[in-house]
């Protein structure tokens, strides 16, 4: 994004598509097929003859992330060949921008101060009958709606609209969704009780501003993308496109992720790598594995991609 544009509305283009990753540590066999998928769907457009593919370092939650990952993570797509159009946008110096999407927010009557902890919010559910599942979040039930009764505000929240019917979009991969955010999810946090942004409110204003057309990214972020959606609309924003990808799964069958224990990639024969990601995403293996180089092996994936994910329009 240039200096001076708008946080907001960013360029427009045919397709700018991106990945996303958070600097938690180095990137591993899932987070690779994520990396290929959104890859591919940028390089597959428009007949073969491409679009923009971006990069964006999600480090908002700083006590998550490890010093020196983001540039690990970077190195890593280089040697997969996955190199972005232009440099990495990193959200730990864009803090200006999420504060002017939250202001306006605010202005608008869309966002509130919450003097909410988790402890009052499950004992306030718990207060209705709603026992808090494990794994599962309980939606907010408004306490701080319609003010903060004396206490100090400790977050920021999005005001879901009053009446607001089940949100609605398409995957290209899951088909048609909805989900009642109200009932669901209820208000939402922008910026958290420690002063860190959120998420979901980060998110949506760097793929405005990027002018992100098209978002692939795997399966377990799909219930975000009505939150997402709703936040576009409020702040003006266009609504991308959407592709959730399969995940990848341990061998305890849980998502292979930085939390319960996924090894970084090795890369010491990138093309292995990347074949084990194609096979993930149901791609043809291929014919000639040891004498293919990588340009050659994502070139013919690249062609595959239409076959399976009714290539981006």
């Amino acid at each position: 994004m240039k200096e001076g544009e708008d946080p907001v509305q960013g360029p427009g283009s045919g397709y700018i598509g991106r990945f996303a990753p958070s600097p938690t540590g180095p990137l591993h066999a899932g987070s690779l097929v994520a990396a290929l998928a959104s890859w591919l769907d940028a390089r597959a457009f428009n007949g073969g003859r491409g679009g923009r593919w971006l990069v964006r370092i999600e480090d908002v939650d700083t006590p998550r992330c490890i010093p020196g990952a983001g540039e690990i993570i970077l190195q890593q797509l280089a040697a997969c060949g996955l190199v972005p159009d232009e440099p990495p946008l990193w959200q730990s110096a864009r803090g200006a921008f999420y504060q002017q999407a939250l202001d306006r927010l605010v202005a608008e009557g869309a966002a509130y101060p919450c003097a909410c902890s988790r402890k009052d919010i499950e004992e306030a559910q718990l207060a209705l009958g709603h026992a808090r599942e494990r794994h599962a979040a309980l939606p907010y039930p408004g306490t701080c709606r319609h003010g903060l009764n004396g206490r100090g505000g400790r977050s920021w929240r999005f005001r879901v609209p009053d009446g607001l019917l089940p949100t609605r979009w398409s995957d290209r991969r899951l088909g048609e969704q909805q989900q009642e955010v109200a009932a669901e999810i209820g208000d939402f946090v922008l910026r958290r009780a420690d002063g860190l942004w959120a998420y979901q409110l980060a998110v949506v204003v760097d793929d405005a501003a990027q002018g992100i057309t098209h978002i692939v990214r795997g399966e377990d972020l799909a219930d975000n993308t009505p939150r997402q959606i709703l936040l576009q609309r409020a702040l003006g924003a266009p609504t991308p496109q959407y592709l959730h990808t399969p995940l990848v799964r341990g061998d305890n069958g849980e998502k292979l992720s930085k939390q319960n224990g996924a090894q970084a990639l090795d890369l010491h024969d990138p093309l292995q790598a990347l074949a084990q990601a194609a096979q993930a995403l149901g791609l043809p293996a291929l014919a000639h594995p040891h004498n293919t180089c990588t340009g050659d092996a994502l070139a013919q994936w690249a062609n595959a991609w239409f076959r399976n994910y009714n290539g981006p329009s």
